[in-house]
């Protein structure tokens, strides 16, 4: 295009190319994964899943970006209409000074009120619980994935264990039988 020329709008080249736009044109679609809870989807059965967002202090913040953070412990809890992340381990960042926070102080989620009401309703039945699957960085903002779930019973994990291997030794086998034709 020469400078200066008329071109309509619909025809000049889109800002922020593919990167800023996520999948179904959401934007924002790189996900900066810092901590996952591998023990939670262990442990229960997930029913359903959001995202939230979390209200940090500047040096919480830090820390994660170090990606020294753990979920294990964590559980959340509805309080008075705010959901509240409890026991997520953020430790202090070392580089900080008497502004440091706790590494185990309750955090706030951001979550729209249908969706707290909603997951108040849910948790409230027996069984249910809510849990933190995974924290990150979407567009620079630090998020939780949370999910709604219900806690497996012992069988239920060596089943869903026992699947799992019969799965990876089902894959190992095809993928022989195919290095076998290529090879024969």
């Amino acid at each position: 295009m020469s400078k200066g020329m008329y071109v309509p709008k619909e025809n000049q080249p889109k800002k922020g190319g593919a990167a800023a736009q996520g999948k179904d044109g959401e934007k924002g679609g790189k996900r900066k994964i810092v901590a996952q809870n591998k023990k939670a989807r262990h442990d229960y059965a997930i029913i359903d899943t959001f995202e939230a967002g979390l209200v940090l202090m500047g040096t919480e913040v830090k820390s994660l970006r170090e990606g020294r953070t753990s979920l294990t412990d964590g559980f959340v809890q509805i309080d008075r209409g705010e959901a509240w992340l409890h026991n997520a381990h953020i430790p202090e960042y070392h580089q900080g000074s008497w502004t440091n926070h706790s590494a185990r102080r309750k955090r706030k989620l951001l979550l729209h009120r249908e969706e707290i009401d909603k997951l108040e309703a849910k948790s409230q039945e027996t069984g249910h619980t809510i849990v933190p699957l995974a924290l990150y960085f979407k567009d620079g903002r630090a998020k939780a994935e949370i999910a709604l779930a219900r806690g497996k019973k012992e069988y239920d994990k060596r089943q869903t264990l026992r699947e799992k291997q019969d799965r990876r030794e089902s894959d190992r086998a095809i993928a022989a039988a195919k290095r076998r034709q290529r090879a024969g």
